[in-house]
Parts: C-alpha cells; sequence; structure tokens
C-alpha cells in the first residue's frame, strides 16, 4: 500500500457525501491484494463508504449490500470484492467460502470484519465508523493496517 498519512486518523463526516469523499480518496491509495475492513453498527455507513471506495476504482455497476449474498465480485480499474460478514457466524464459517484467492487478487472490502478477528487483523486498513453526536454525523477512524 502506498503511505497515505493524509488519510490516516479520525474524521468527522456529515452526511453520505462526506462519507462517500472519504471513502473516495482512501480508494486512491489501495493496491490489488489489500483487504479494507469496516467495523461500525447497523447503519453508520460502512457500505456507502464501500459504494464509494468501489466506484473510485472504476466500478460502474449498482453495488448493493452482499447481506444475504455474502460476497459479490465486481470489475473496475482493480477487480473489488465486496463481502457482508454479518451472517457469518465465526472464523471456520468464513473459511468454508473459499475466498482467499480472490482475496488475493482483488481490493476486498469487508463489511462486519469483526466476525473474523484473523482477517481484520491482517487487513491492509481497517475503518472504524461511529455515529456522532449530531446524528447525520460519523466520526470515522482510518488505520493502517498490517499489510
Amino acid at each position: 500500500m502506498a503511505d497515505f498519512p493524509e488519510v490516516l486518523g479520525r474524521h468527522r463526516v456529515c452526511g453520505e457525501e462526506q462519507t462517500a469523499a472519504l471513502g473516495q480518496h482512501l480508494a486512491g491509495h489501495l493496491r490489488r491484494g489489500d483487504v479494507v475492513c469496516l467495523f461500525g453498527e447497523l447503519g453508520t455507513g460502512k457500505s456507502v463508504m464501500a459504494r464509494a471506495i468501489a466506484a473510485a476504482l472504476g466500478v460502474a455497476e449498482r453495488m448493493p449490500s452482499p447481506t444475504y449474498t455474502i460476497v459479490e465480485e465486481y470489475a473496475g480499474s482493480l477487480p473489488v470484492l465486496h463481502v457482508d460478514l454479518y451472517r457469518i457466524a465465526d472464523e471456520d464459517e468464513f473459511s468454508m467460502l473459499g475466498i482467499d484467492e480472490a482475496l488475493a487478487e482483488s481490493v476486498s472490502l469487508i463489511e462486519w470484519a469483526d466476525r473474523v478477528p484473523h482477517l481484520a487483523a491482517s487487513a491492509a486498513v481497517r475503518v472504524y465508523l461511529a455515529i456522532a453526536d449530531d446524528p447525520d454525523c460519523r466520526d470515522v477512524t482510518i488505520e493502517r493496517g498490517a499489510r
């Protein structure tokens, strides 16, 4: 991953447009094989952030949440893998998905990454979203991961 100190740290974003702008900025620093883990409760903007990153990577098609399909692949300037682990119980169930090769060949956007601690620990980037004191705003923390 390229150096991206201006994206790391705490940010306050208000509304989907600002959340998307931060995601688009982060996307400019990602490369094939990077895993971006998105953490936050329901409604904090994980899917908004994932869609913005994917759009900045050239994904033109509509990107619905993969809550029921769990994994969706998209073509862009880099392949994008969008994964929603909300319905995954543990790491064993995650390994049954068999997506290790796809993770290595894509920029992978993983929602509910806390369900698979080893994946979160090895991610290139961790993004934490929380509802701020203003319900239209989010406190976002972006950390460099292990990669």
